[in-house]
């Protein structure tokens, strides 16, 4: 089914192997998983789906790491997290195109945030461990200490496979955890490509550990291990509810990054075209398949036609093709399953009435982008995470009616808002429920610490910069002096 290892560059990961305790460990008897390239159908690797067997070692290697680790200083485990931005830097081309053949992402996307952004956030995450109030004295006196939680297990999605690894392992490293890493099953060639980098750079062997596998199987047996002290998922809601509650009954925390129906609301009519051109474009980033899309446009009732003529227009500029060519704008969705979910959404809003532009099948997992409006508003293609190309457009009319339309949604991860008068956006901002607001097209700040994570059924905790650091920490209050504090840890 797939050669013996997959050459990116002059780096070899191998095959059918798991990284455990710092050595490619491959076990026999196990069900092997082929790895597609969306774009094409071939089969460009396969993975093991590790047993229960695998998961204990993979703990077991962790924790045997967690005390020489957790000793470093603070600075000395940054330096570990530069090293490997470094190494990412030096292979960061070969990890955009091995990203692109198995998520479908255009090159130049994921040169931009499998690549450039993982990168970024690793030297960002360093460079916070080095700033960050480790111990101090409170105004009571006492001794305020931040320890690490221990042992981390990450389960990562596919559709930003090396960003979202990242955002987990690097607060986790730095704040003196070592890793147990469950990369999705579409998308683990990534995952194992940045355990190999780990290993060239030389951070120690247990800090990071990547076991594949399925969700249902591999990523069950790690969910139900009692090997982690904190777990990190990003995912869907279904799964993070269920992984919050098995959390929950071992008492340890879990922080979930999940779903999201982002709304991007126009509030007046300047700058429509530039507000509608930057939602069609970051709606429709990585065909759609992200978690914080803005998917729903919601514009003055009275411009609702006029911004649909310019979505539409827009949209049909994207050029649908191979990820690995520069002129392609759009790939594939990631799987068939995907695909179909996507269509079956585009097809039933048709069958309720809804006005479609676009929403068809090309050849193979390719779907053309939809733009949807005349559409009510609790209708599911409204209200549920499709995860693909599709924007639905909805009328507002006036602030109390847009912010209404902007929260009414289970979700709360992320909001875009559009306006002239900078003091109705402060105020709208405030009103908007959600993790992030994004305000007149303004996208991640090039230095990427801005806390991410939602409210409601987005999620619990928060990624990126000191809030990231924080949610992999214990802290312990001294009550009573014994000495001056110590030293960074």
């Amino acid at each position: 089914m797939a050669t013996s290892s997959l050459a990116v560059s002059s780096l070899n990961v191998p095959m059918n192997s798991i990284f455990i305790g710092g050595q490619w460990v491959t076990p026999e008897g196990r069900d092997l998983i082929p790895v597609d390239n969306p774009a094409t159908s071939e089969v460009i690797a396969s993975i093991v789906d590790a047993d229960c067997s695998d998961v204990h070692a993979a703990f077991t290697a962790a924790r045997t790491a967690l005390p020489a680790w957790s000793d470093l200083t603070a600075d000395q485990r940054a330096d570990h997290l530069d090293a490997l931005a470094d190494a990412l830097h030096k292979y960061g081309d070969d990890l955009a195109t091995l990203a692109s053949r198995e998520i479908g992402m255009p090159i130049s996307e994921s040169r931009a945030v499998q690549a450039g952004l993982p990168e970024a956030v690793l030297r960002s995450t360093a460079d916070v461990a080095r700033h960050f109030a480790w111990n101090y004295v409170d105004a009571s006196g006492s001794q305020i200490i931040r320890e690490p939680v221990g042992v981390v297990l990450g389960i990562t999605p596919w559709n930003f496979p090396v960003h979202q690894i990242v955002a987990k392992l690097a607060p986790a490293l730095v704040a003196g955890c070592t890793i147990v890493i469950k990369p999705a099953e579409l998308t683990p060639l990534n995952a194992l490509f940045l355990a190999r980098l780990c290993a060239e750079v030389g951070i120690p062997a247990g800090v990071v550990n990547v076991v594949t596998g399925r969700g249902s199987t591999t990523g069950e047996m790690l969910v139900q291990s009692d090997g982690y002290d904190l777990v990190t998922f990003t995912g869907s809601l279904t799964v993070g509810r269920h992984i919050g509650a098995v959390a929950g009954q071992r008492v340890v925390r879990a922080t979930l990054e999940l779903g999201g129906k982002s709304p991007a609301v126009v509030l007046d009519d300047d700058g429509l075209v530039d507000a509608v051109r930057t939602t069609v474009r970051n709606c429709f980033t990585n065909a759609g398949q992200k978690c914080n899309a803005p998917t729903r446009l919601i514009v003055p009732e009275e411009a609702r036609a006029r911004a649909t003529e310019i979505a539409v227009a827009a949209a049909n500029e994207y050029v649908i093709g191979d990820p690995l060519d520069e002129a392609t704008t759009m790939g594939p969705l990631a799987s068939a399953a995907q695909r179909d979910k996507v269509l079956g959404y585009v097809e039933g809003a048709k069958s309720r009435g809804a006005t479609v532009a676009g929403g068809t099948p090309v050849d193979g997992l390719f779907v053309r982008p939809a733009i949807i409006t005349d559409v009510e508003e609790h209708d599911p293609v409204v209200q549920d995470e499709i995860f693909g190309p599709v924007l639905v457009i909805l009328g507002h009319h006036g602030e109390d009616d847009a912010v209404r339309l902007a929260n009414d949604t289970p979700y709360g991860l992320s909001a875009e808002v559009w306006s002239s008068d900078a003091s109705q956006a402060q105020r709208v901002v405030r009103r908007i429920k959600a993790g992030q607001v994004r305000v007149n097209g303004v996208r991640s700040p090039r230095l990427p610490i801005a806390p991410f994570g939602g409210y409601k059924a987005s999620g619990l905790g928060r990624e990126l910069g000191p809030f990231a650091l924080e949610e992999f920490l214990e802290i312990k209050a001294v009550l009573g002096r014994t000495d001056e504090p110590e030293e960074k840890r």
